[in-house]
Order: structure tokens, then sequence, then C-alpha cells
């Protein structure tokens, strides 16, 4: 839609015709005061001097109004070209604005990959009866780049277990079909993640993305969702802003129960995300990726979910060392405190992370020789730090481990019973499936 300015012009107009007639009615007025006040004409002589001062006064009036009316007009055309301004400010923050989300998909844009998966889905015969595998495109979705010996990370769910076949697709068009899968998630983990190795880079040089810091990610902050768009339309770019954080969701990816999945800790933004943009990137206005897309609500709209790369943070510190996938992990069940919480539980803290009381034999609270469980983590137990890194809105415990490697020895600061207790955790490799 064109924008059609005010028209200065006209309102300065009307404002010369109403200063003329107030200038009129002046003019009458001073006329007619003049008129009886002065003093009657002399029977001989002097009637030609007072005549010529009522002509004098009443121009002299006239001329007062006009240059009124002129300086008024004058004065809503300076007014107008205030409005001018105005609106050339506005479209200017507007112009850059959108020259920012350029400049974010132009520098981040070479380090989103588009990703096609074959996997098995079941077993047929073939024309003489043996059984052979089934094999269908089952996946369409978004990589990053997190090194240019061809590291990638997306999301578990993308490249799901029975994946035979990878490729990803640059940004220019070339399609990589040398891939492998270093390793992925286990379907009851609540980090939907996977990495991807490009084996053969035909001679093509990747640019890594730039990681950032997800704790210091604040509601309302702008963000920019990059991906391959239902699968067809790669590198499709959209911006809005971040919503709120550790939000808690139940995903599935054709809306069964049976590949149902608890995600948690994640950023709730507005930025379209869609099928096909999960593992892209969310960035942050200076160009960094401080989440990982993986879910939208198909109820409401522009309800998208990324995972804060702090919580990954680990593991891609552990893939670009040591070329293999370890999740560092605790062990224990739990839900992020908030005054609500807290109050449910008759809780003395409303920030942390509370070890639930165990109701299923079979899903313990504390997982049988975890980490957490070697080092004396009970249920019902309060973390809240890690290393001394406070649990709080801007740290979630899947955060702060994550943000470590497997091997590592942290101090976890525990409040059991009112009591105060750091304890000593070496980080094992989660199981994977």
């Amino acid at each position: 839609m064109m924008f059609s300015p005010p028209k200065f012009k006209l309102a300065a107009t009307d404002d010369e015709n109403r200063g003329t007639k107030q200038t009129n009615e002046e003019g009458s007025s001073v006329s007619s005061r003049l008129s009886r006040t002065a003093p009657p004409a002399p029977r001989t002589g002097g009637r030609r001097a007072a005549t010529l001062l009522v002509a004098f006064t009443l121009l002299a009036s006239l001329a007062t109004g006009y240059l009124g009316g002129y300086l008024g007009s004058g004065g809503y055309r300076n007014a107008g070209a205030v409005g001018d301004q105005d609106i050339s400010r506005q479209k200017q923050i507007a112009a850059n604005e959108g020259q920012l989300i350029a400049a974010i998909a132009k520098a981040v844009g070479p380090s989103v990959v588009s990703i096609n998966v074959v996997a098995e889905s079941g077993v047929s015969n073939d024309f003489f009866g043996f059984p052979v595998p089934s094999r269908q495109q089952s996946a369409a979705g978004t990589g990053i780049i997190i090194s240019s010996e061809g590291v990638i990370v997306t999301n578990r769910h993308v490249v799901q277990a029975g994946t035979t076949d990878v490729s990803v697709t640059l940004s220019d068009g070339t399609e990589l079909d040398d891939v492998t899968v270093l390793g992925r998630t286990n379907q009851n983990d609540n980090l939907d993640i996977a990495f991807l190795k490009v084996n053969d880079l035909k001679g093509k040089k990747l640019v890594p993305a730039e990681i950032g810091d997800s704790s210091k990610v604040q509601v309302g902050d702008t963000v920019v969702a990059i991906g391959n768009a239902l699968g067809q339309f790669n590198n499709t770019v959209t911006s809005g802003i971040i919503s709120g954080y550790g939000r808690s969701v139940v995903a599935s990816g054709n809306g069964t129960a049976a590949t149902a999945e608890s995600l948690n800790d994640l950023f709730q933004t507005d930025a379209a995300i869609n099928q096909g943009n999960s593992g892209g990137p969310l960035v942050n206005t200076d160009g960094q990726v401080i989440g990982i897309n993986t879910a939208v609500s198909g109820e409401g709209q522009n309800i998208g979910f990324a995972i804060p790369i702090n919580d990954v943070n680990g593991l891609i510190k552990q893939v670009l060392s040591t070329g293999k996938f370890e999740r560092p992990y605790l062990g224990v069940r739990y839900i992020r405190l908030t005054p609500d919480a807290a109050k449910e539980y008759d809780l003395s803290v409303d920030r942390g992370a509370y070890v639930l009381p165990s109701v299923d034999p079979s899903q313990p609270s504390v997982l049988e020789g975890s980490p957490a469980a070697n080092a004396g983590i009970r249920e019902r137990d309060i973390i809240t730090a890690i290393n001394g890194k406070k649990i709080n809105e801007a740290n979630s415990l899947t955060s702060l481990v994550g943000q470590h490697s497997v091997g590592d020895t942290v101090k976890v600061t525990v409040l059991r019973e009112g009591k105060q207790m750091t304890l000593n955790v070496k980080l094992a490799a989660m199981p994977q499936e």
C-alpha cells in the first residue's frame, strides 16, 4: 500500500482563510469603534482629514490581519515540515530494521543447510516374494553448520531412528550426499538434538555459524529464524521476538501418542516456524545462534519453540573435540520451580530444580546407577546451583549441565529439608538407544 502524506497545503490554506476572516471581523470592530468614538466632523473644514484617518486605520488593521494570517499559515507549514520529518524518521527506522534482518540473513544463511532423510519404513516383498526393507523419504528439516570440517547440528526427530541415507543441501544449492549420523539423543531425552558429519565436501568451503549465549536472552528481544520451510523452501527467513522462556511442551511428529516427546526449557517465539524449520537456527540481532528451532503449536498462531543453545554447548564442544557424541547427564526427573510450583509443593524456595517424588517404580526420580545416584542426590531434593551458577529464569538445570562434557566433575548445590549442601557429581554419558 502506498502511503499518502498529509496534505499540509490544504490545512495552511484553510488557516489563511480563517486568519483573513478574523482580520475582517477585527477590522469591522475597529471601524465601528472609531466611528463611535471619533469626534463629530466640524461643519466647516476637517472632514477630509477625518476621512483619511479612518481609511488609514482600516488599512493598518487589514495589513495586521493579513500579516497574522501569513505568519499563521507559515506556522502550520512548519508544523507540516515536522510531520514530514516524523514520517521520514519512521520510514528510516523501518528501513533500518529491514536492512538489519537482510544483513543477518546474508551473514547466517551460508551456515544453514537443508536436510533430506531416507529411512526404513518396514518390510515388503520383492518381485520374487523375498522380504526387503521398504525405503521412503521420511523427513526434511534444517541443520546448522558448526565446523568447517562438516559437523552439523539438527533435531533428533529430523534424523530419527531407522535413518538409512542423509543428504544436505547448502545455501548455494550444492547437494552433499555422503553424510553420517554421529549420534542423537534417545527418545526419552527431553533434549531433541542430533549431530551429522559430511564426509565429502566436494571442494566446498563450509562456513560455521557463530554461537551466542542464550542466558542473555530476554523476553522482547528481536530474533530471526532461518530454515527449510515445509521441506521445500530452503533458507526461508522470518523475524519476531522472544515471547517467553522455560516452556515445557509435548510434541509429536505425526500427532500420535507413539511419537510424542516431552521437551523442556524452551524459548517461545512468534517468529514464524513451520514444518521443515526443525533444526534451524534462531538468531539474535548480532547474527549469533541463540536457539535451535524444534516445535510449533498446531492450535495457536505464531507460537514456536526453540532449544536454548546453552543447553547444547557441552555437546557441541565434545563432538568438535572428540568426534564422538556423548550426552552428559545427571539422571534425575525434576520440575523447574516457579512461585506457583513452590506453592503447590509447599516448598521454601521458588527457584531451582525440584526432584519429584517417584509415583511409578518403573520411573524412579533418581535413575539407578546415574551420576546423581552415585553422588547421593535424593528425591525431594531441590537443586539450586551448578558450579555456583544459580538455577533461575535464565539458567535451567538442563542448560547448566549442558555446558559441560562427559567426565567433568561439577559441584551441585542441594537444599534438603531446609539444609544446604554441596555434592560433587562426575558427569557420565547418557545411555543411547
